[in-house]
């Protein structure tokens, strides 16, 4: 195998970093908490595997890529950024639009993750509704914060694995998401239907309702 992979020290490294990263934030103490984390955890480790340990992505689609892009060693670490062959980028693929967009949505979806959780958990302290900060903006931030950041790894190292974990794993957040919606209404009724029929499920908004962000103030 070539030099540049084979490297599990470095993906055993990569996933336990930002897999603490998002324990750290998420600090899970529902089922719930944990099913998310660990989908989560299982696309971390995919990717890393294939960005370090065994590129499976190269090696199905080697003859395509060699057809289609010849005198490139896709073998080579530096050309496993394949959207950056793709778009026809030139120089380091880490300074390309791709990878910089794929920071911000990385860092973005870490920082919605640490303030949202930390929103919800004072919420069910203090047992009132969460609609304060990003759950002012939308219902389920913590979820899009997951989303952003699986996203963003994707546009700067997209692997077959990757592409098909990533629409199911959207699955299962959707359905997390409805079943805890549902426990949520049980426990606190109107409330939570007025908050619904006035914040977005998952694109955030940011004309906020005035009504909201007051209370959530209330509940910091």
């Amino acid at each position: 195998m070539n030099g540049d992979y084979g490297m599990w020290t470095l993906v055993l490294l990569n996933s336990a970093i930002f897999i603490f990263f998002a324990f750290s934030f998420v600090k899970p103490q529902t089922k719930t908490d944990w099913r998310t984390l660990g989908a989560f955890s299982a696309f971390i480790v995919a990717l890393f595997t294939e960005m370090y340990g065994f590129p499976l992505t190269i090696y199905f689609l080697s003859g395509w890529l060699t057809e289609n892009y010849p005198g490139i060693d896709f073998f080579a670490h530096e050309n496993g950024h394949l959207l950056h062959t793709f778009f026809g980028f030139e120089g380091n693929a880490h300074w390309d639009p791709l990878h910089i967009a794929s920071n911000v949505f990385i860092i973005l979806g870490f920082f919605i993750l640490s303030s949202a959780w930390n929103v919800l958990h004072q919420a069910q302290k203090t047992k009132v509704l969460a609609t304060s900060i990003w759950y002012a903006r939308c219902r389920h931030p913590q979820y899009v914060a997951f989303i952003l950041i699986m996203f963003g790894f994707l546009l700067q190292w997209p692997t077959i694995p990757t592409l098909v974990m990533f629409p199911i794993l959207l699955v299962v957040y959707v359905q997390l998401a409805n079943k805890e919606e549902g426990m949520v209404i049980s426990e606190f009724g109107d409330e939570y239907l007025s908050y619904m029929s006035k914040t977005p499920a998952w694109i955030p908004k940011f004309n906020l309702n005035t009504s909201y962000k007051k209370q959530g103030e209330n509940h910091e």
